[in-house]
C-alpha cells in the first residue's frame, strides 16, 4: 500500500521509493531492499506498476516504477481498507481504557 501510494505522486526507482516512505514517516519507517524489490517484482506481476529504464540524477541506469491505472484503483481500496481497520482498532482502543 505504501509503495501504491508514493508512486501515485510520480515515477521513482526503488531507492527513491525507500527513501521516500522513510522521508514522508519522519524516520519512523524504513524500507529494506530485501523487502522492497520483492514487493515491486509483486506490483509488476499483478499489473499495478509498470517499469521503464531512465537514467538518474547522478547519471545511473536505473529502473523506474511508476502507477497504473489498476494500481490506482488498487491504492485506492487498500487505504479504504487500512482506514476502516485502523478506525476499529482506535474505537477498540478507546472502549479498553
Amino acid at each position: 500500500m505504501m509503495v501504491l501510494q508514493v508512486l501515485r505522486h510520480g515515477p521513482l526507482h526503488g531507492y527513491a521509493i525507500a527513501q521516500r516512505i522513510h522521508l514522508l514517516s519522519k524516520d519512523a519507517l524504513r524500507v529494506e531492499e530485501g523487502s522492497l524489490y520483492p514487493a515491486l517484482q509483486k506490483l509488476l506481476m499483478e499489473g499495478w506498476v509498470k517499469a521503464e529504464w531512465a537514467v538518474s540524477d547522478s547519471g545511473r541506469k536505473v529502473r523506474e516504477y511508476s502507477l497504473t491505472a489498476a494500481g490506482r484503483k488498487q491504492c485506492e481500496a487498500e487505504v479504504a481498507e487500512y482506514e476502516r481497520l485502523s478506525s476499529a482498532v482506535r474505537a477498540v482502543l478507546k472502549g479498553a481504557k
